[in-house]
């Protein structure tokens, strides 16, 4: 298989796509944010509440009822954006394999899983906070740092098979199985397998990883990476992910962004003491306080968001480095860099702003630029 290069007609039509979806991000934050205010200013939330009391006084169920109303309601409304953004833009970019039927089996999964988690989740924050009404944003932010170790341990081998099906690589990769088999030896790192999974049921992108932590690590392909991808190739890109087990980013991250979130539950502690208040409501721990507490966690995400990336972009370079360094091939990663925004349709070269806010991986016109620059000072 030859080298890659960036096809100039598929950048075009890369740009194209992400314009609409960065316009999609406005429209559903326009509409998430103005969901949430109408709750609390039209006085929805108190007269949720008072029904939900017409049936039961416990504690949970009244947070259970209103958040599946209250969530269920807002997932009818955001029903068609989704369905456009998520089945038919990739549909018109060529982009998705996956049927209607598939979409919606998805979006069934995604909502069970979402709603067991989700809401263990906000069940054990609203527990902490009637518990802890002072100092419950500290406790929170610690269980949520338990909940984040755990669910990074266990999704790859309870929740990701929910969507994928995983295969070990058969005989005809044995060489491949081999090479990443003792890169990651190399690297220091045990891990439980290289397996296939059918990303093609649903996109025609390409992607690898290295999930897991422990135990349950293991690295997954792509089966439209294999097909796409030569053997140097997907060597590069393993050893990227493999420069993140090395560099212990998975842990860092989860921490990092465990300081984060804990800052959101400061701030969403502060704002609920003071919307008490305001909005006429029984306390911080009012189910009636949702909608407000929501908005703020989705207000202080997006101002957050900038250095979330700015964070995950620098710990991305650094697994670049890693990859060109272990593997010595400047060559195979600038050309898997390449193959990746040609089938992807990524962008390889967006505006500065947008790679600040939206990126959280370095764009991929300087990762190639980073690999080709390796590759001429170790000729």
């Amino acid at each position: 298989m030859s080298e890659a290069t960036l096809d100039f007609e598929r950048q075009k039509e890369a740009k194209s796509y992400a314009r609409i979806h960065h316009r999609l991000i406005v429209v559903d934050l326009a509409i998430g944010g103005i969901y949430c205010l109408a709750w609390l200013v039209f006085g929805w939330s108190q007269a949720l509440k008072t029904w939900l009391l017409n049936f039961t006084n416990n504690e949970w169920l009244l947070l259970a009822g209103f958040g599946i109303i209250f969530g269920g309601i807002f997932i009818l409304i955001n029903l068609p954006l989704s369905y456009y953004e998520g089945f038919q833009l990739p549909h018109r970019f060529k982009m998705s394999n996956q049927t209607n039927k598939g979409w919606i089996a998805d979006q069934l999964k995604g909502l069970l899983i979402g709603a067991i988690l989700g809401g263990l989740i906000l069940e054990v924050i609203y527990a902490v906070l009637r518990a802890a009404p002072q100092t419950w944003w500290f406790w929170a932010g610690l269980l949520l740092l338990l909940f984040n170790v755990i669910l990074a341990s266990l999704a790859p081998v309870l929740l990701f098979p929910i969507f994928n099906k995983f295969v070990p690589l058969g005989d005809e990769y044995e060489e491949l199985k081999t090479r990443l088999v003792n890169l990651a030896e190399r690297a220091g790192t045990h891990v439980r397998g290289v397996f296939k999974f059918d990303m093609s049921r649903r996109t025609k992108a390409a992607n690898a990883a290295l999930t897991g932590m422990g135990n349950t690590r293991r690295i997954v392909l792509g089966d439209t990476l294999l097909e796409a991808f030569n053997t140097d190739e997907i060597e590069t890109v393993l050893a990227h992910e493999l420069g993140h087990h090395v560099h212990k980013d998975i842990p860092k991250g989860i921490l990092v962004e465990s300081i984060i979130t804990m800052g959101g539950l400061y701030f969403s502690a502060l704002v609920l003491n003071w919307g008490t208040n305001y909005f006429d409501l029984d306390g911080p721990a009012d189910i009636a306080a949702l909608p407000l507490f929501v908005l703020v966690i989705g207000i202080y995400g997006l101002l957050t968001m900038p250095l979330s990336n700015m964070y995950s972009r620098w710990r991305e370079r650094q697994a670049d480095e890693y990859a060109l360094i272990i593997t010595g091939n400047g060559k195979a990663y600038a050309s898997a860099m390449k193959r990746l925004a040609n089938q992807n349709l990524a962008d390889a070269d967006p505006e500065p702003w947008v790679e600040f806010l939206l990126h959280s991986h370095p764009a991929l016109q300087k990762r190639i630029r980073t690999a080709q620059e390796f590759n001429i000072q170790t000729q």
